[in-house]
């Protein structure tokens, strides 16, 4: 049903941001756009790491329980 964005799509919503927004205030949006955007990736990363860690950590316990079951 849905297969993306056109064009038409695309050129709708910049004659929107140009008409709502007008054209000094799009370079200061776009910069705000990524700077968010930098921000979420980095937030993406710190809570895969600190996930990854937590994992490593529940094994090595279950190793070492397993091991100490074991004697």
């Amino acid at each position: 049903m849905f297969n993306g964005i056109g064009t038409t799509e695309v050129i709708i919503v910049a004659i929107f941001v140009l008409v709502f927004f007008g054209a000094k205030r799009i370079p200061e949006l776009a910069k705000g756009l990524g700077q968010g955007l930098k921000e979420f990736r980095q937030a993406s990363k710190d809570i895969k790491k600190e996930i990854e860690e937590g994992s490593k950590d529940i094994k090595d316990a279950m190793d070492h329980e397993e091991k100490e079951t074991t004697k």
